[in-house]
């Protein structure tokens, strides 16, 4: 890991775990699994900082990520959402499905092992882009 721990910005760490605190009651055994992964993370290994000290290519919300399989048989591109914006045809994933709960907090560069409904998997965070804040 790049930055020895998650790094998640203050004001989305707030709205994160709002949003894990409204999402304790999901019916689906897997969106379950990954709150509470990452509700652990977020306690466990997370560094809050404010806007000015995260770093720019760490994933937040907003942020456009690429990530690829650990051999690079396939590579995916999409933007990190609150989920009222996800939207899988433009691409926009939310922060609560798996794929979003594996690479919050994570860098360019860093390897992620993390349990998908398939099984687990190894991925790696080829690019990350900002876009606008979630937060002003």
């Amino acid at each position: 890991m790049k930055y020895d721990q998650l790094i998640i910005e203050e004001k989305e760490f707030l709205i994160i775990e709002k949003l894990l605190n409204l999402n304790k009651i999901a019916e689906s055994k897997t969106v379950k699994s990954h709150i509470l992964k990452l509700q652990d993370e977020l306690r466990n290994a997370t560094k809050v900082v404010s806007e000015e000290e995260v770093p720019k290519d760490v994933v937040r919300l907003n942020s456009i990520v690429t990530v690829s399989s650990q051999d690079s048989a396939w590579e995916k591109t999409f933007k990190l959402v609150v989920p009222s914006d996800s939207n899988i045809a433009e691409s926009k994933i939310s922060l609560l499905m798996p794929m979003g709960t594996a690479v919050l907090g994570y860098a360019k560069g860093d390897a992620i092992l993390w349990d998908f409904p398939g099984g687990l998997k190894e991925l790696k965070v080829v690019n990350v882009m900002q876009t606008e804040k979630v937060t002003k």
